[in-house]
């Protein structure tokens, strides 16, 4: 972006909270069910029904509040807002207007490419609030406009951010920490392809320097970070353009096109709703007691971010293993349990076990397509593995080919005992070995001794060939060494 123009963003998120029915009747908020079977008078809007509040809804946005540091209100109210659209039955969505329950917090976000939390900047949010969501309409060319209204009535947090966010890249960051959060809290799951979690970005430009906000676009369906990101930096361009041009920004929802790569104008300002909020009549304010509040506060997990700077403060991790190890809940308690089984505590062995887990056992959670849960690997046998081959007892060529059988459920050194892959270190039994060698090769030798140190290796070679693998590459090489510099 030129440097004479600043990008103003804020995000809008919409998170689906994991209950198991509705935000105001009992209707199962399963997804991928057939269409209209989730449904219910209440959710289909039939005249005479009543909500009725589902508490555990306010509960979980209460740790998401929590989790990113704002206010909680004593008293909140719902509001209807209002809008005609054939998946929104009742004619009104209830959500909340001016008194949300959460308002004025903030999260920090990383910006420094090592990962270690020095070097952050802070997001402020404006506010959460409750809602539910609309159906889903389905538009086909043949049958027209088709209705599905599961999804009516699943219960939503709306996540608004301050428009402190400068460019895509940080745009990213924030989300994906928005999600860390709602993975960690265990109240979303965070999937944006199923659209239970969704993100539109509020976006201007402006000299730099101005302090005045620009008119903004709304960017919509972006179903991916990466579409987010690259949503965002097409638009800012887009718009910078407009402006060199000669032209004017003019205020409108946009969809992001990711066929074409580009925003489209969906409706502008002349379009917009006015969505004629007023208090719901039919629902009581939301009451939080400091004792409801404070046994939420004290029922929340170490979140990401926090446990990420202490992967690196208490383990010695570079911040990049702790950010990958971080990433999920259970991959992060898999790596402290194995650390937890280590026959000796030290950073040498953690950033082992970190290793160990970034390349074999991710490499198998990929190829599998599934969780570390479902993965049938105990961390105690992550540490045996690790304790052998640090201890020299097992070289790293034998600690991978012994992993299927560990993963199969087999102790590390039950599989070392039963098939004899034992390293061997008795000096003795290895100097035999290299000085027969050494007698076998004197051309070798000789070159070696003239300055072709790269031999070295053969004579690795022939000493791990003669033993089958099974001696100590490191006693050999420092044999080897004595032997041929003497």
């Amino acid at each position: 972006m030129p440097t004479q123009y600043e990008a103003v963003i804020g995000l809008e998120v919409h998170a689906q909270l994991l209950t198991k029915s509705k935000i105001f009747c009992a209707d199962p908020t399963t997804f991928g069910e057939p269409p209209n079977t989730n449904i219910s008078p209440v959710s289909l809007g039939h005249p005479g029904v009543l909500p009725v509040l589902n508490k555990q809804v306010v509960e979980y946005t209460l740790r998401m509040g929590l989790a990113t540091h704002c206010k909680i209100r004593p008293m909140s109210l719902f509001a209807r807002k209002h809008y005609y659209y054939p998946d929104l039955p009742k004619g009104y969505q209830i959500s909340q207007f001016d008194e949300p329950i959460c308002y004025e917090g903030y999260l920090d976000i990383e910006l420094d490419s090592k990962g270690d939390g020095t070097e952050t900047q802070r997001i402020g949010i404006t506010r959460i609030h409750i809602e539910e969501d609309a159906g889903k309409s389905i538009h086909d060319l043949d049958i027209d406009t088709l209705v599905d209204l599961n999804r009516a009535g699943v219960p939503l947090i709306e996540i608004v951010s301050e428009p402190d966010i400068r460019t895509a890249q940080e745009a990213v960051a924030y989300l994906t920490q928005i999600r860390q959060i709602l993975l960690y809290l265990g109240i979303c799951d965070g999937n944006m392809e199923e659209g239970s979690m969704r993100c539109d970005a509020n976006i201007s430009i402006r000299p730099v320097g101005e302090t005045k906000l620009g008119t903004k676009a709304e960017v919509k369906n972006m179903n991916s970070f990466r579409n987010v990101e690259k949503a965002i930096e097409y638009e800012i361009k887009r718009q910078i353009e407009v402006v060199e041009a000669g032209g004017t920004i003019v205020q409108e929802t946009r969809g992001w096109d990711a066929n074409s790569q580009t925003t489209k104008s969906q409706r502008g300002k002349e379009q917009a709703h006015d969505y004629r909020y007023f208090p719901e009549p039919d629902l009581p304010p939301i009451r939080v007691s400091n004792e409801w509040l404070e046994n939420v506060r004290k029922s929340l997990p170490e979140l990401a971010f926090d446990r990420k700077c202490r992967f690196v403060r208490d383990f010695a991790l570079p911040g990049y293993d702790a950010s990958v190890l971080t990433q999920e809940q259970a991959l992060a308690q898999f790596f402290e349990d194995a650390c937890s089984h280590l026959a000796e505590q030290s950073k040498e062995r953690y950033k082992l076990v970190s290793n160990w887990i970034m390349t074999e056992v991710m490499r198998v959670l990929g190829e599998r397509k599934i969780s570390i849960q479902e993965l049938n690997l105990a961390p105690q046998h992550i540490a045996e593995l690790v304790d052998l081959f640090a201890s020299d007892a097992i070289s790293s060529k034998t600690a991978k080919e012994i992993f299927p059988e560990v993963l199969a459920g087999k102790a590390p050194k039950q599989v070392v005992e039963e098939k004899g892959l034992a390293q061997v270190s008795d000096t003795s039994f290895i100097v035999d070995i290299v000085e027969r060698i050494l007698s076998e090769n004197p051309e070798e030798v000789s070159r070696f001794r003239g300055g072709k140190t790269n031999l070295m290796g053969f004579f690795v070679g022939q000493a791990l060939k003669e033993t089958k693998g099974k001696a100590n590459p490191k006693v050999v090489t420092q044999i080897l060494q004595d032997r041929l510099n003497a």
